[in-house]
């Protein structure tokens, strides 16, 4: 009886074809014209290897967000992965070059998606599909902080058992992720009083000085004890040397491992105080994305990947990484949700981003274990 890992192995070169066809099909987040068309793309890749059509979910400004499905039961286990890219188009050659196959978007995520599109053939063409629905979500904007995927994600995920995201594993050792910090960015604007700085500075407040205050407070809100880190990320201001400025700017990143820290943050820096008296703070934005917290049931999960992992011959750790994705949201809603199961390689946004085509089939099978199995 023929095996998973004997079917994905003797369709390797189509499987790395199929991830050259989707890396191809170039999808900068804010080209909704090329991500669309990428779409299409993967449209016709499920159709050709699942034979399904997809749900599409129009958007007015980014691109059209797909659905498909796989099975019946009344369970459904979500494949959660996105087809957007932060690359603009042309900027990276695509090529293979002895174990690893470089192209914009191959890691992340591309890959990833195509190895779930042949873990779930394999099981179909084997009769070793599990007795659930199997629902694919690929969204188009998770580049962007998924702006207009995030209650789509949401619907889906608390419709499901569990979430497997097929984003790449870690860089260094190649695990699944069971838990990500979640994430918020802030803006500061801070507004003084212009003055000329030689004839009278007293009658300005200066909006620079306010600033260097409100970055020192910022930054002594991290607790690294509980992973919660702030970075002020960005700031500007002021013009002629010779005005003391009146307006200045500070971008904020946080990042948390636990719900109450994001929301002790947000609180916080929207209740921030100016030093000077006449100084005045204006603050927007707020925390998007929830942290990913491990669970049990997440290690459960895991556990099953890992004894896949086992009998296939590699060794399969978990880690905890400050990076977000799109299974933070499906984790906040208290869905049992695992990440980290697309390709292996380096790099992603940056440009010698790769996978490592060796892994490719061992990867594709353990998915495909882990999903016959939850």
């Amino acid at each position: 009886m023929k095996t998973i890992h004997d079917y994905l192995h003797a369709n390797q070169r189509f499987i790395l074809d199929d991830i050259e066809k989707l890396v191809r099909a170039e999808s900068p987040s804010n080209d909704k014209a090329a991500v669309d068309a990428c779409g299409q793309t993967l449209s016709q890749l499920f159709l050709d290897r699942l034979n399904c059509q997809p749900d599409v979910y129009p958007q007015a400004e980014q691109g059209d967000h797909l659905g498909f499905t796989i099975g019946e039961g009344k369970r459904q286990i979500l494949i959660l992965g996105h087809f957007d890219t932060v690359w603009d188009i042309g900027r990276l050659s695509i090529r293979r070059e002895e174990d690893k196959f470089y192209g914009p978007g191959i890691l992340d995520m591309k890959a990833g998606l195509m190895q779930a599109v042949w873990a779930v053939k394999a099981l179909n063409e084997l009769n070793q599909l599990p007795s659930a629905r199997i629902r694919f979500l690929c969204t188009s904007d998770e580049e962007l902080g998924s702006p207009t995927s995030r209650e789509r994600i949401e619907q889906e995920s608390v419709a499901s058992d569990v979430v497997l995201v097929v984003e790449p594993a870690t860089a260094t050792g190649s695990a699944l992720k069971t838990a990500r910090k979640g994430s918020g960015r802030f803006y500061m604007h801070i507004t003084g009083r212009a003055a000329h700085a030689g004839n009278n500075p007293e009658d300005g407040v200066n909006a620079i000085e306010e600033l260097a205050h409100q970055v020192q407070y910022l930054h002594s809100l991290a607790d690294t004890s509980r992973g919660t880190t702030v970075n002020v990320g960005m700031v500007q201001g002021g013009g002629p040397l010779n005005v003391v400025p009146e307006t200045a700017e500070i971008g904020i990143d946080v990042r948390v491992s636990a719900l109450d820290e994001g929301e002790r943050l947000q609180n916080a820096i929207y209740n921030c105080q100016p030093h000077h008296s006449e100084a005045t703070l204006k603050v927007t934005g707020d925390m998007t994305r929830p942290p990913m917290e491990r669970t049990q049931a997440t290690e459960k999960l895991f556990l099953i990947a890992q004894k896949a992992a086992g009998e296939l011959g590699f060794e399969l750790k978990e880690a905890s990484v400050g990076g977000g994705s799109d299974g933070n949201f499906a984790a906040a809603k208290g869905i049992p949700t695992l990440d980290g199961l697309g390709a292996t390689g380096a790099a992603p946004h940056a440009e010698y981003e790769h996978i490592e085509i060796e892994t490719v089939v061992p990867r594709t099978c353990m998915l495909a274990e882990l999903i016959r199995q939850v």
